[in-house]
């Protein structure tokens, strides 16, 4: 059957069969985890975590790419850990292992010769090896000094060739490990934002509230006497839609919006005559200074506000936060 003649049907059928074989593959890892394999999973973990050195993970092939990608997440979640290629490793890459490692060599067969052929090597080295393979019978294995059992019942390859269940195991397999190791070294965000300092996440979680509030004579800000025209024309100056209410000593009494004009305009508040302190919102919503700025995002989600106003540990002022002023950061 061509390609062109597969029908709508027939493509989700089985795109569908293709997805249920692989979410069995993991599912079936999960049931093992509570029989014999849960054990050999906990060593592994444990290994990882008395590592002295590296975690070093090694695979050929499809393994090799799950291989990468397992060691790019144990990286980037507190666990020291890089890629040697096993073919690299028999000429000279080798000597990026070193006593104290761990090694993580991923092979479904168990049979890779590139891998199998290192073997000797690294057993004199004395590095503890932990074989991921779906054959526990395998050569891999055999050597191994713990076996994470990764085997499937059947690709999702209608010719159950190519891999596709097996290296999805494998990638969840990884995963797990990664999330494990993360929970026991008490890993937190922050932490992972250091790692990602260029990226979206890592901008949320390392940028200050004091990197992108407006502060000095750019945050608007009226006596509780000013008359409603002084208020207008500090909002009007100052561009954010709103303006605090201060008292002498620069602590928040309230504040005035944009909002509140239209509120007291329906109302049929006689603003002309009215002070700052008569029109102001009391005691309004403010947030401290030192705190993350993905923090003031999350208030002002919740609060469905546009504005902020930023104090220090004495209720003093000191800034203003827009949500405009948090997009350009990149932060929302």
């Amino acid at each position: 059957m061509s390609a062109t003649s597969l029908s709508q049907d027939a493509i989700v059928a089985l795109a569908r069969q293709a997805l249920d074989i692989e979410a069995r593959a993991i599912h079936g890892l999960s049931e093992r985890l509570l029989a014999d394999a849960g054990q050999a999973f906990a060593r592994a973990v444990q290994a990882m975590l008395a590592c002295q050195g590296r975690v070093v993970v090694m695979g050929m092939g499809k393994s090799g790419h799950v291989g990468r990608k397992i060691t790019a997440t144990l990286a980037s979640t507190g666990t020291p850990a890089m890629f040697v290629h096993p073919a690299e490793a028999h000429h000279g890459d080798l000597g990026m292992v070193q006593p104290g490692d761990v090694v993580l060599a991923i092979s479904n067969s168990g049979e890779s010769e590139e891998l199998t052929g290192l073997l000797p090597v690294l057993k004199r080295q004395g590095v503890t090896l932990l074989a991921m393979t779906g054959k526990p019978t395998s050569s891999l294995a055999r050597h191994a000094d713990i076996v994470l059992d990764s085997a499937v019942a059947q690709e999702a390859c209608p010719l159950n060739l190519a891999p596709t269940a097996s290296t999805t195991a494998q990638m969840a397999l990884g995963d797990a490990l990664a999330v494990v190791l993360l929970d026991a070294r008490g890993f937190k965000a922050e932490d992972f934002a250091r790692s990602h300092p260029g990226g979206a996440l890592g901008r949320k979680l390392l940028t200050h509230l004091t990197d992108v509030m407006r502060s000095g004579d750019a945050v608007p800000r009226v006596a509780p006497e000013a008359p409603f025209g002084d208020v207008m024309r500090e909002m009007s100056a100052k561009g954010l839609g709103a303006t605090a209410v201060v008292a002498a000593n620069g602590t928040v009494l309230g504040v005035f919006t944009d909002g509140d004009l239209r509120r007291k305009i329906e109302a049929g508040v006689e603003l002309r005559s009215a002070s700052a302190r008569e029109l102001m919102t009391p005691s309004p919503l403010t947030i401290r200074q030192d705190v993350l700025a993905a923090e003031a995002v999350a208030l002002m989600e919740a609060r469905r506000i546009n504005t902020l106003l930023v104090v220090d540990a004495a209720g003093v002022l000191v800034g203003a936060v827009s949500t405009n002023d948090l997009m350009r950061a990149k932060v929302i």
